[in-house]
């Protein structure tokens, strides 16, 4: 039987849960126990941690934290389907702004000088979509999602993960009726602002909603639940232009149902509990108590994951202000920082979340028409579809670094050989045209890539962050990891367009390089993480090779407090 304890911060004694909490029938005491005031604690059982200036509970020799027997339930199921949703918001818009820019009648009314250079004799195809105001329209969302995801940090912790999606609905919607309705560039940048708000609010508040509230167990299957419904929504997307693409003001139309996966996730939102970690924080510890019981079943131990998350709680109170600095300046949370840094941007580098906008523009560069161009998108959307629900059923059973390999090699292979087609059919100067055989070679060879993104880097973009930051700085770290990958989106899709001008097929050698890095990267520097409670998190920095020199030295001080 292991014996759970809190060793005393700095002398102040052992943080106690909230009165609400106190109310509550005691737990077993196998499960938890708080060690009196300047008792000598012993380590046969489990040892501190020291945590964000505060105690937290672990498990000794890296022996995980029981999971208090949580069920995959039908409530928790729902619940998390409902909340992955949300993922449609932002899978829309990879799909729909692609195939809506190379739509001749939405070039016309709002950039003509596209069409001017699409239909002179003399062109360099990979340059034929090179403009800075196509691709503003494309890329301004995501600076409002970047101001939106850090502000949703702070609004999260007065109003809950629930509402802030709950916003992000609304604002999508708008945002959608906006563009459909746009006379000028002006309300067309507008809308896609909005539209920015409305995923930013999304992607800050669902992952951890997710890993919130799914048990243990399934933790990684139903937090890439979020990859999966934007996977949904990146091949609806490609659907709608497909059918739109020949109706003269389908590109309206397309833009406009944007309001769709708004609405689903809006009313979803609102039949959805707020999660046991938010409602504490809040000192809602008796609603905390209900949404456990909805959701784990009656057979969980609630009590005892009640305590460790009140626990949790009380220590992030302490030292509430200040997230950002903290993860910024505090030893102890530079793999926090390494990783909320690293994970969204090697994610954009990939090169995937490119080729998913700008998909039919690519097509269109190596020799299919605008429709065959709008059916590969559709092709490849349905390949990562696929790719993603197959890694749903192995996350939680091979782990999160073997998918991370697998995939990462993938990738290489496809990339590279895309840069060698391009190179050997098109040519530096872009104006030899491509046989149809290497042209379908390229969609291929993307649909590959994809997939290979699809069961790797795609869901474990999301997973990973939504379940390596402890409790007193996981909105701050959320926000930080949705904010970088905001940020880089932007600075992506301004740019990919006259990247691909410039470095012509060696735009595909450079992301095939970064996916190198990346790999190597998480093989050196990335904990496995599948299995491990949320709340013990910190055994897997501890024992890791080179994280443990950080963590370490807080853990010798808490322990010489005993």
């Amino acid at each position: 039987m292991a014996t759970w304890v809190v060793a005393p911060r700095s002398g102040r004694g052992p943080p106690q849960a909230g009165p609400s909490f106190a109310r509550q029938r005691s737990a077993p005491p196998r499960t938890s126990s708080l060690a009196p005031r300047g008792r000598k604690l012993k380590r046969a059982k489990c040892t501190l941690r020291e945590m964000a200036g505060g105690g937290a509970v672990v498990a000794n020799d890296g022996v995980p934290a029981a999971d208090h027997g949580g069920r995959l339930t039908l409530s928790v199921l729902t619940t998390c389907l409902v909340a992955a949703s949300g993922g449609l918001i932002f899978g829309y818009d990879i799909g729909i702004s692609g195939g809506v820019s190379q739509m001749e009648p939405f070039l016309e009314r709002f950039f003509p000088h596209v069409l001017a250079r699409m239909s002179a004799a003399k062109r360099d195809d990979y340059c034929l979509y090179d403009s800075q105001a196509l691709t503003a329209f494309t890329s301004s969302l995501y600076v409002a999602g970047l101001v939106a995801s850090l502000v949703a940090s702070r609004v999260t912790k007065a109003v809950g993960r629930q509402r802030i999606m709950l916003m992000g609905g609304a604002l999508f919607f708008a945002g959608g009726a906006i563009t459909g309705a746009a006379v000028n560039i002006a309300m067309l940048i507008i809308g896609r602002m909005l539209l920015g708000f409305g995923v930013g609010f999304t992607n800050q508040a669902t992952p951890v909603f997710l890993a919130e509230m799914a048990p243990t167990q399934w933790r990684g299957s139903l937090t890439a639940g979020f990859q999966f419904f934007l996977g949904v929504g990146v091949l609806t997307a490609n659907l709608v232009n497909y059918a739109t693409a020949r109706i003269s003001w389908g590109w309206r139309l397309s833009l406009g149902l944007a309001g769709a996966p708004a609405v689903i996730i809006f009313l979803g939102a609102l039949f959805l509990t707020d999660t046991p970690s938010s409602l504490v924080m809040r000192g809602r510890t008796d609603d905390a108590r209900v949404a456990l019981v909805r959701v784990r079943g009656a057979k969980a131990d609630v009590d005892a994951e009640l305590k460790d998350i009140a626990r949790a709680v009380e220590v992030a109170r302490e030292s509430e202000d200040g997230a950002f600095r903290r993860m910024a300046t505090r030893r102890e949370y530079r793999p926090h920082l390494v990783l909320a840094v690293a994970v969204p941007m090697f994610f954009q580098l990939t090169g995937v979340i490119v080729l998913s906008f700008f998909s039919p523009l690519v097509f269109r560069t190596v020799g299919f028409g605008s429709n065959a161009a709008l059916m590969g998108a559709v092709i490849l959307g349905a390949t990562n579809l696929v790719a993603l629900m197959l890694s749903a059923l192995v996350i939680d059973r091979y782990g999160r670094k073997v998918l991370f390999m697998v995939g990462g090699v993938q990738m290489i292979v496809a990339q590279v050989a895309i840069a060698w087609i391009m190179g050997a059919q098109i040519g530096k100067g872009g104006e030899a045209p491509m046989a149809r055989r290497y042209g379908v070679a390229v969609v291929v060879l993307t649909c590959i890539h994809a997939a290979g993104f699809g069961w790797s880097w795609g869901p474990l973009g999301w997973v990973v962050p939504g379940e390596i930051f402890p409790v007193d700085i996981r909105s701050a770290g959320q926000a930080m990891n949705v904010s970088i990958g905001l940020g880089l989106t932007f600075v992506q899709t301004q740019s990919f367009l006259p990247m691909l001008c410039a470095f012509k097929y060696g735009t595909f050698a450079y992301y095939a390089a970064w996916v190198a890095v990346m790999t190597v990267f998480i093989a050196l520097f990335l904990p496995e993480t599948n299995g491990v409670p949320l709340e013990s998190m910190t055994t897997v920095w501890v024992k890791h090779w080179y994280w443990k020199r950080f963590v370490e030295p807080h853990v010798k001080s808490a322990e010489a407090l005993t």
